[in-house]
Protein backbone atom coordinates (compact mmCIF):
# COMPACT_ATOMS: atom_id res chain seq x y z
CA UNK A 1 0.00 0.00 0.00
CA UNK A 2 1.04 3.91 -0.25
CA UNK A 3 0.85 6.33 1.49
CA UNK A 4 -1.15 9.70 0.86
CA UNK A 5 -1.71 13.14 3.25
CA UNK A 6 -4.90 14.75 3.16
CA UNK A 7 -4.32 18.36 3.67
CA UNK A 8 -7.25 20.28 5.59
CA UNK A 9 -8.04 23.49 4.09
CA UNK A 10 -10.79 26.38 5.16
CA UNK A 11 -11.58 29.41 3.55
CA UNK A 12 -11.43 31.49 6.92
CA UNK A 13 -10.51 30.19 10.48
CA UNK A 14 -10.85 34.05 11.78
CA UNK A 15 -12.97 32.73 14.55
CA UNK A 16 -13.78 29.59 13.62
CA UNK A 17 -15.00 27.28 16.90
CA UNK A 18 -15.75 23.91 15.74
CA UNK A 19 -18.71 22.63 17.95
CA UNK A 20 -18.82 19.65 19.88
CA UNK A 21 -21.03 18.07 17.45
CA UNK A 22 -18.80 18.61 14.86
CA UNK A 23 -15.40 17.54 16.33
CA UNK A 24 -17.68 14.64 17.34
CA UNK A 25 -18.33 13.85 13.54
CA UNK A 26 -14.76 14.40 12.83
CA UNK A 27 -13.83 11.92 15.05
CA UNK A 28 -16.17 9.26 14.18
CA UNK A 29 -14.58 10.18 10.20
CA UNK A 30 -11.24 9.63 11.81
CA UNK A 31 -12.10 6.43 13.92
CA UNK A 32 -13.49 4.65 11.00
CA UNK A 33 -10.14 4.71 8.85
CA UNK A 34 -8.41 3.90 12.07
CA UNK A 35 -10.91 0.89 12.58
CA UNK A 36 -9.46 -0.51 8.69
CA UNK A 37 -5.53 0.08 9.45
CA UNK A 38 -5.65 2.37 7.24
CA UNK A 39 -4.30 5.71 9.56
CA UNK A 40 -0.57 6.14 9.52
CA UNK A 41 -0.42 9.32 11.14
CA UNK A 42 -3.05 11.73 12.81
CA UNK A 43 -1.06 14.82 11.87
CA UNK A 44 -1.97 17.84 13.63
CA UNK A 45 -5.44 18.72 14.10
CA UNK A 46 -4.93 22.55 13.47
CA UNK A 47 -1.95 23.94 11.73
CA UNK A 48 -3.00 28.08 12.41
CA UNK A 49 -0.81 29.46 9.57
CA UNK A 50 -1.41 32.81 8.64
CA UNK A 51 -0.16 36.07 6.30
CA UNK A 52 2.16 35.21 3.82
CA UNK A 53 4.11 32.49 3.04
CA UNK A 54 8.26 32.50 2.05
CA UNK A 55 10.03 29.87 -0.02
CA UNK A 56 14.18 29.18 1.04
CA UNK A 57 16.10 27.45 -1.72
CA UNK A 58 19.67 26.89 -2.40
CA UNK A 59 22.14 29.93 -2.04
CA UNK A 60 19.89 30.96 0.33
CA UNK A 61 17.53 33.10 -2.03
CA UNK A 62 13.89 33.51 -0.26
CA UNK A 63 11.24 34.55 -2.34
CA UNK A 64 7.15 34.84 -1.59
CA UNK A 65 5.37 31.74 -1.65
CA UNK A 66 5.07 29.74 -3.07
CA UNK A 67 0.75 30.25 -2.51
CA UNK A 68 0.52 34.33 -1.98
CA UNK A 69 -2.58 34.52 -4.10
CA UNK A 70 -4.26 31.88 -1.96
CA UNK A 71 -7.09 32.62 0.67
CA UNK A 72 -7.15 29.49 2.46
CA UNK A 73 -5.69 28.13 5.71
CA UNK A 74 -4.27 24.64 6.13
CA UNK A 75 -6.38 23.73 9.13
CA UNK A 76 -4.34 20.16 9.71
CA UNK A 77 -3.65 16.96 7.57
CA UNK A 78 -3.93 13.06 8.08
CA UNK A 79 -1.32 10.57 5.80
CA UNK A 80 -3.55 7.58 5.37
CA UNK A 81 -2.56 4.28 3.52
CA UNK A 82 -4.61 3.23 0.14
CA UNK A 83 -3.66 1.51 -3.03
CA UNK A 84 -4.29 4.04 -5.69
CA UNK A 85 -5.19 7.74 -4.88
CA UNK A 86 -8.58 7.37 -5.60
CA UNK A 87 -9.44 5.23 -2.99
CA UNK A 88 -7.81 7.62 -1.30
CA UNK A 89 -10.09 10.29 -2.78
CA UNK A 90 -12.88 8.03 -1.97
CA UNK A 91 -11.93 8.21 2.00
CA UNK A 92 -11.66 11.95 2.00
CA UNK A 93 -15.21 12.16 0.95
CA UNK A 94 -16.48 11.05 3.94
CA UNK A 95 -14.78 14.20 5.88
CA UNK A 96 -17.27 16.52 7.32
CA UNK A 97 -15.13 19.47 6.29
CA UNK A 98 -17.19 20.13 3.16
CA UNK A 99 -19.94 20.93 5.73
CA UNK A 100 -18.31 24.43 6.61
CA UNK A 101 -17.03 25.28 3.22
CA UNK A 102 -13.51 23.35 3.25
CA UNK A 103 -11.46 21.45 0.89
CA UNK A 104 -8.98 18.61 1.28
CA UNK A 105 -5.96 17.83 -1.01
CA UNK A 106 -4.54 14.67 -1.61
CA UNK A 107 -1.32 14.22 -2.23
CA UNK A 108 0.94 10.88 -2.64
CA UNK A 109 3.95 10.64 0.30
CA UNK A 110 7.13 10.33 -1.49
CA UNK A 111 8.90 6.85 -0.12
CA UNK A 112 12.41 6.57 0.11
CA UNK A 113 13.96 3.06 -0.32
Amino acid sequence: MKEFALIFRLKDIAGFQPSPEQMQERMNWLAGIASQNRLVDKGNTLLPFAGSAKTVESDNIVTDGPYTEIKEFISGYIVVKADTINEAVEMAKGNPIFKIGGSIEVREVLKRD
